[in-house]
Formats: C-alpha cells, sequence, structure tokens
C-alpha cells in the first residue's frame, strides 16, 4: 500500500507539469489511446503519456525511470509485434506531435516525431514534391524512416532514411541532440535503418524531390491467372525505368466499380502500378503486364496523396507479417511464390506481395547500416484477417511463404517488415559488421537499453 500511495504521488506530480493528456487504467479514456493497428497485441500499459513536446517526453522518461518502468514509443502504431505497447510499462504517445512544415524553395520538410504520412504528404502536394514515404498513409513517418523506410518510389528516390537530412533526438537521460552528416554522423548513420534504439525523434527534416506527374494503376485477374500475370510483371520490370513502382499482389477482390463482379471478394492475382510521371509513361512501362488483358483496370493520372492512401486499411484487423528479400527471381522462384497465394487467408485484406527493388535503393547500399539493399527483389507475406479461428492458417501461410523463399534470399531482410522473429534476424538484417558498429552507437546514446522494444540493438558492453 505505502508503494502504490507513491506512485500515486508521482502520477500527480508528473500530471501537474504535463502539456498533454495521461491515460491510465481507470480512465474510461484509456482504452481508445491503448488501440493500435494490430488487434492481437493485448498488451495493457501503466500509463499512456500523450505528450505534446520535448518537455512532456523528458517528463515521461523521468516517471517511468524513477518507477523502473519499461518505456514504449508509439508513432502510428503500425508495429506488427505491438513494440508501441508495453505491459505495465509507460507508452510515450507522440501522435499529438504532428506538423508538418514544407519549405518549398529549400525542397525540405519538417516533420514532427508523431506525424504519419498522410501528414506529411498533405503539406506536400501543394507544392508538387513528394518524397518516398510508407505505402499506406496511417504508418508513422518517424518509425518507418529510422528503419529504413521503403515505399512505392524507392527506386527513384531512394528509401525515406536516404532523404533523411536532420534528426533531433530525445536521448534516455533527456538530452537533445541533433543528428546529420556535420553532427553526430555516426548516430545520423545509425538512423538510416537502427530504428528507434538511440531515442525518441521528436524532429526529422526530408529532402524533397518534384513530382509534377503522378499516376497509379491497379489491374485485377482470377487467381489462377497469377502465374502469367507474375511473369509478365517479371517481363516488365527487367526494361522498366525507375520511376516505375508496385508489384504483383494478391488480394481479396474490393468492391468497386471498376472490379467486375466475379471478382469482388474472391482471391486475384493483381498488378499495383505506381509511376513518378504521366499515365501514358506507365501505360508503356507495363505493356507486357496490359497485353493480358486484365478482367479489372483502374489506371489514372491522380495525386501522389490519393496514390499513397489508396491501399490503406483499416486498424482493428489480427495482423502477422513478413519478408525474404532476394537474390533474383528463377522461374522456381516465381513459381513458388505463386503457389503459396493459395494458403493465404481469404476473404480479407490480407496481401501477398512480390515487388522491385534496384535502381536508388542499391545506390545507396553503403549509407545505411541495412544488408537487403542490393536484393533485386522482395516477397512480402502481409496478414490481416479478423477471425481469431483464422490465426494458425495465417501465421502458417506467411511463414511458410517465407521458407519457401529461403533457398533464393540474401539472408537479411527489411526489419519494419518483421514483428519479433529472434535476435539472429535482427542481426542478418544489419549484417554483424554493421550490427557491432550500430551497439557502439547505441552504447554512447542508450547505455542501458532503455529503448529496447522494436528489433533492440544490444549495447555494445553488452552483447
Amino acid at each position: 500500500m505505502p508503494q502504490a500511495q507513491a506512485d500515486g504521488d508521482a502520477l500527480n506530480g508528473l500530471r501537474e507539469s504535463f502539456s498533454g493528456a495521461l491515460h491510465a487504467p481507470e480512465d474510461g479514456s484509456y482504452e481508445e489511446a491503448r488501440s493500435i493497428f494490430n488487434s492481437m497485441v493485448e498488451k495493457r500499459p501503466a500509463l499512456i503519456a500523450q505528450v505534446e513536446n520535448a518537455d512532456d517526453i523528458r517528463a515521461a522518461l523521468a516517471y517511468a525511470q524513477e518507477k523502473g518502468l519499461e518505456v514504449a514509443v508509439r508513432g502510428g502504431g503500425h508495429s506488427v509485434g505491438g513494440a508501441c505497447l508495453t505491459d505495465g510499462g509507460v507508452v510515450i504517445d507522440m501522435r499529438r506531435m504532428n506538423s508538418v512544415t514544407v519549405d518549398s524553395g529549400a525542397r525540405t520538410a519538417r516533420a514532427q516525431g508523431g506525424a504519419i504520412w498522410a501528414d506529411f504528404d498533405a503539406a506536400c502536394q501543394p507544392h508538387a514534391l513528394a518524397t518516398t514515404g510508407g505505402r499506406v498513409s496511417t504508418t508513422g513517418v518517424a518509425g518507418l524512416t529510422l528503419g529504413g523506410g521503403s515505399g512505392w518510389y524507392e527506386r527513384k528516390f531512394g528509401m525515406a532514411c536516404d532523404n533523411l537530412l536532420e534528426v533531433e533526438l530525445v536521448t534516455a537521460d533527456g538530452s537533445t541532440v541533433t543528428a546529420s552528416e556535420d553532427e553526430n554522423p555516426e548516430l545520423f548513420w545509425a538512423l538510416h535503418g537502427g530504428g528507434g534504439n538511440f531515442g525518441i525523434a521528436t524532429e526529422l527534416t526530408f529532402r524533397l524531390h518534384p513530382l509534377p506527374d503522378n499516376a497509379f494503376g491497379l489491374l485485377l485477374w482470377p487467381a489462377e491467372d497469377g502465374e502469367q500475370v507474375a511473369y509478365a510483371y517479371r517481363e516488365a520490370i527487367e526494361s522498366a525505368p525507375e520511376e516505375l513502382g508496385g508489384g504483383v499482389a494478391y488480394i481479396t477482390g474490393p468492391p468497386e466499380e471498376f472490379v467486375p463482379e466475379h471478382l469482388q471478394d474472391k482471391l486475384c492475382a493483381g498488378v499495383i502500378a505506381t509511376y513518378a510521371g504521366t499515365e501514358a509513361a506507365l501505360r508503356e512501362a507495363i505493356a507486357p503486364v496490359l497485353a493480358l488483358e486484365p478482367d479489372g483496370a483502374m489506371i489514372a493520372e491522380i495525386p501522389y496523396v490519393g496514390m499513397q492512401s489508396a491501399i490503406d486499411d483499416p486498424p482493428g484487423f489480427r495482423n502477422w507479417w513478413s519478408a525474404e528479400y532476394l537474390t533474383g527471381l528463377p522461374d522456381e522462384a516465381l513459381d513458388k511464390f505463386v503457389e503459396w497465394a493459395d494458403e493465404m487467408p481469404t476473404p480479407s485484406p490480407s496481401q501477398h506481395i512480390l515487388f522491385p527493388l534496384g535502381g536508388a535503393v542499391a545506390r545507396g547500399a553503403s549509407e545505411s547500416p541495412l544488408a537487403f539493399r542490393e536484393a533485386p527483389w522482395a516477397v512480402h507475406p502481409l496478414g490481416l484477417w479478423e477471425d481469431p479461428g483464422q490465426d494458425e492458417q495465417a501465421v502458417r501461410w506467411a511463414r511458410g511463404t517465407c521458407e519457401a523463399m529461403k533457398p533464393y534470399s540474401v539472408g537479411a531482410t527489411y526489419l519494419n517488415f518483421l514483428g519479433d522473429e529472434g535476435e539472429d534476424r535482427i542481426v542478418s538484417g544489419y549484417g554483424r559488421e554493421n550490427y557491432d558498429r550500430l551497439a557502439k552507437v547505441k552504447a554512447e546514446f542508450d547505455p542501458d537499453a532503455v529503448f529496447h522494444l522494436h528489433h533492440p540493438i544490444r549495447p555494445l558492453a553488452a552483447a
């Protein structure tokens, strides 16, 4: 009882100096504040601190460390493993810090650490400027970028982290540090894929690119046509310019006007096509695919902000994802990708995706700690479903897909596409040399591993 009273006194003290909102389990606002993208995650924090500024972050960190409580950081809430929540600990919820400021003359944008890509893209759209962002608009800017930042236009503009110019962090001891090419350059390198291991990003500054024209297409066939669709897409990519993004994706046919009735709510083979240019250029780039005459097709020039939200999935589904990055795409690998589509949970928002890399992704391989960047292709089983009775099937499908692709894997993968798959998977994501280098940065900026929930890097002394 004395300890409970002490905790109450400390919490009251935090409330007095806190600008944002605090949500404890007894509060009526707690359940809504606790909700994240993956409904399979049932962690119950002792406190959710919705911060409004860096002082709030420092206060919440100090409270957690005084009480010996685990710290989680929430941005967009898309961590498939639920790293944005903690059982019995403190969640530092960044969502109120979501402003984005664009300098169109300098072609830069400065985003607060709680912004999501919908915020970012909406701010950039009036200036016909953009940078690589998440494939859905509700993903957090900071979490995606610090983990590397894969997106539709990574072949053309590089990954999100390649466009970072500066990051401002609050570290575990409450200090504010700036990382850029000129200031704390080793930390800046670590933030190009090392995730949230080094502090809480309060502001991120990005390089922007002109994007006067933007085209998007979604083409659908019955699932049984998937093999010839996948082969045609591979042929298109072999000669496609870097402006072409997208991928082959098995999905459940949506109830949209352009989707014929016989494909709606059925497993479909599809091609998602994104193009940093005109509709005519997009059509030329995917000519081998269009020659197969899709049953349903939507191709148009649309604003980038619209494309980025075109396949948004609502929160609240059960989630399990993984990925394998491939050394190449021989016929037998492509055949295995097609075969595993039959195992995915349907009808559901699940996606069985094969997408191309290369271009600017490979050119930036030496500039970040990510070990997969020279891989030309990636397979990403993205499981989302409603019925808990499908849990076993969905996880088995995602794991089985990755196991089937292992003979063609580079051995490293993009950790933002994974939940908790063990330390070996984390180390392989960076490669041993890069992991050890990251561990040195971790030892300097977070020696006690306060930030350890999202693909943790152990400080060098503990490694």
